[in-house]
């Protein structure tokens, strides 16, 4: 019994440590990953009328002010845009109704865990263009430190078909605000966009070709992880880009890093093109034999082979069914049909009553004339085909020979792209307000954390706060997740269903019942015991327990 009981405590401690295990993995997904930061959160007084009426305390929230040195910082908590210029052109090779930049911009606070005080940049229109930009404190040089791009996202409507992504624009002299569209030269596209089931997070860099001039944009590779529910789950993301002068890049969404790679090795297509290429004026040689089998030239078809026979026969072994009706035809013509009154015999031809079920076959195996059914044919063997062989004079698959790419060339320091001194917002969606807030581009990671701890922290807290309990986030999981559930009911019904097996007190006897008289139970439990005696009945055994 003590064995049975250890097993027993060693199984319900590896449960235990599983479930442990499964809640940590739901909280730290759903927590916030903030770098240490002051906030300041005072409990709730029921005073407050700005709050969110779902927020379980009082935040006091300051616009955040960057510790470090930046090249740009937008958190649009002054109510105005000012300093963002929409576009006021029209968007080329679209049709002239769709083709302006006129869809609504406004600042206004989220709709669902608000914090109050702060305000965002809400893309308010669907099925339109949209397009707004702002210039740099300074434009951002590749030289020798690394860029970091930071800002906020939160899709309040979900997100059919669209984009939240941002352009950096290149440091050009024509460089225009005003007249911001689609084919403004960018340096780098960071952000999120989707459309149907394609969940993308972009990270493009233009590149110019050294030896030409021609620019080509570079598309990093996907994201290592599943970003299906930052599009879904109507919370507000944190998106960040490292850039390094090493040609490393990192891309974080909620401070948890979802790609890296490298700009030489991990684009597509990729920065240098090959040393080598195929020759165009080669060409594959007329005698040249690319097969690898050819039908053995020296195989005879067989005497017995007869590609004649049929693939199906008629079962020989059948017998019609007992009442089969020959004379009955499956199908009668409907007894009670009547020629429509506007049937024109010239136009329509003879009229004729529409077909029906035989009644007189429902009662039998079949009508009709009786065939027997048809089987595989064991004769059959099709067209004769000689066996294939190896082919004697196989040379391989062709391929045109190599030659020096008078294309190529090695840039190996493809971060030194084109500066950039504008951020904007250029996009389509056919979703409405979507949110952008608390822009930020640097140099520094701490800037970049304690930025993100001032103002993205602060939503992740409320939306914490606002979070279902503990049994709606366990059902939630599993709905992501199906296998919970056994995990769920095994952690529940196991250590009840235990406890009912070891600790369900046991019936005993009766010390005066009379039971039957069983001498093979009286031999296996050792013949008469002491403190046992035994008056004999005639069926019955008294046994009475000192």
């Amino acid at each position: 019994m003590k064995l049975r009981w250890g097993w027993t405590c060693l199984l319900l401690l590896c449960i235990s440590m599983a479930t442990w295990a499964q809640k940590e993995e739901l909280d730290d997904e759903e927590e916030a990953q903030v770098e240490d930061g002051d906030v300041d959160i005072e409990a709730d007084s029921g005073e407050s009328s700005e709050a969110d009426a779902n927020v379980s305390f009082q935040v006091t929230y300051k616009t955040p002010v960057p510790t470090g040195e930046v090249y740009f910082t937008a958190t649009f908590d002054d109510e105005y845009l000012s300093s963002w210029q929409v576009s006021k052109t029209m968007k080329e090779d679209a049709d002239e109704d769709i083709a302006k930049y006129d869809g609504k911009w406004e600042v206004e606070p989220l709709k669902e865990n608000k914090v109050p005080g702060d305000l965002g940049l809400v893309l308010k229109s669907r099925a339109k263009h949209h397009a707004i930009a702002a210039l740099l404190n300074r434009p951002f040089v590749f030289k020798d430190k690394p860029l970091i791009v930071q800002y906020e996202v939160n899709f309040q409507n979900g997100i059919d078909c669209g984009g939240a992504y941002m352009k950096l624009l290149s440091d050009s002299e024509d460089l225009d605000l005003d007249r911001f569209h689609d084919r403004t030269p960018y340096s780098i596209m960071f952000g999120p966009d989707k459309c149907g089931e394609d969940y993308k997070l972009h990270f493009i860099f233009r590149h110019k070709n050294p030896l030409n001039g021609d620019v080509e944009e570079k598309h990093s590779k996907r994201a290592d992880v599943d970003l299906k529910k930052i599009y879904t789950d109507k919370k507000t993301h944190l998106y960040t880009l490292f850039l390094n002068p090493d040609n490393s890049y990192e891309i974080f969404v909620d401070q948890s890093s979802v790609s890296r790679g490298s700009l030489l090795t991990d684009v597509v297509p990729p920065v240098n093109p090959p040393k080598e290429v195929d020759d165009p004026k080669d060409s594959k040689p007329e005698d040249w034999d690319e097969r690898a089998k050819i039908p053995d030239p020296e195989a005879v078809k067989p005497d017995d082979w007869d590609e004649d026979a049929p693939a199906k026969v008629p079962d020989p072994d059948a017998v019609k069914p007992d009442g089969w009706l020959d004379d009955e035809p499956e199908f009668v013509s409907e007894p009670t049909a009547e020629k429509p009154d506007d049937w024109d015999e010239e136009m329509d031809g003879e009229w004729e009553a529409p077909q029906v079920p035989n009644p007189a076959c429902s009662a039998a195996p079949g009508c009709g004339e009786w065939k027997p059914p048809m089987i595989n044919n064991p004769q059959y063997k099709g067209k004769w085909k000689a066996p294939l062989i190896d082919n004697p004079n196989y040379q391989g698959v062709w391929s045109p020979r190599k030659i020096a790419n008078p294309d190529y060339f090695e840039d190996l320091h493809p971060f030194s792209m084109e500066s950039f001194r504008a951020v904007g917002l250029e996009l389509w969606s056919m979703t409405s307000d979507i949110y952008f807030d608390n822009f930020i581009i640097t140099s520094e990671k701490e800037v970049a954390d304690r930025w993100a701890a001032d103002s993205w922290g602060l939503k992740k807290l409320v939306a914490s706060a606002n979070e279902p309990g503990v049994f709606s986030q366990l059902a939630l999981a599993a709905e992501e997740r199906p296998w919970l559930w056994v995990v769920y009911i095994l952690t529940v019904g196991l250590p009840i269903g235990l406890a009912v097996l070891f600790c369900w007190p046991k019936v005993c006897p009766d010390p005066t019942e009379e039971i039957p008289f069983n001498f093979c139970t009286l031999r296996e439990r050792g013949g008469e015991r002491e403190g046992v005696t035994s008056q004999t009945h005639t069926s019955f055994i008294t046994v009475s327990v000192t």
